[in-house]
């Protein structure tokens, strides 16, 4: 496989979602792209970040990819 140039970089934006989980978003609706495609990273050692986790919201149920590059769940 060859080479690729890099066209764009994106630079995520702190934001919460669901119940106030703090993450950072990667990609969104907000750039143009499919309103179901979101990219976010969530990167902290507080589990109190992440407490309140995702009630009852219009997607719930699609499809999700998770990756987890170091820790635990």
């Amino acid at each position: 496989m060859g080479s690729r140039t890099v066209v764009s970089t994106v630079i995520g934006r702190p934001t919460s979602d669901g119940g106030g989980v703090r993450l950072m978003r990667m990609i969104s609706p907000e750039q143009g792209l499919d309103p179901f495609l979101l990219l976010d990273e969530f990167n902290s050692a507080s589990a109190d970040d992440y407490i309140a986790g995702f009630p009852s919201h219009p997607h719930r149920g699609f499809e999700t990819v998770t990756y987890m590059l170091d820790g635990h769940m």
